[in-house]
């Protein structure tokens, strides 16, 4: 079963600390069926020092599960979920199930 959620979708967070917070999807990984969010899912790691990075407490950003984000239409303003439709041309496209916008050609 593949992923829908691509780079660059602009998500919703449906599940976990940053419920309805949204932001655009930086990279995917498929395999884990994780996708890393801007702006969300900040947590603190403890460095230690290495060469001339400095140690301390460093605030980054970790992938969060792709079962806890939905993609979020810009045209209907509300989360939804993605179909497949075929083209004429035979190219696939992504499209918003709730008004019915197409996202991009494959």
């Amino acid at each position: 079963m593949g992923v829908s959620i691509k780079k660059n979708d602009f998500v919703l967070v449906r599940k976990g600390k940053d419920r309805g917070k949204k932001g655009r999807v930086i990279r995917v990984f498929p395999t884990e069926r994780k996708a890393l969010v801007e702006g969300i899912n900040f947590v603190k790691k403890h460095s230690r020092s290495q060469g001339r990075q400095q140690s301390g407490i460093i605030t980054m950003e970790k992938p969060i599960s792709i079962a806890n984000i939905s993609y979020f239409c810009m045209k209907c303003s509300h989360a939804s979920r993605l179909g497949v439709k075929m083209l004429e041309d035979g190219s696939r496209s992504r499209f918003c199930r709730k008004c019915g916008e197409l996202l991009e050609a494959k």
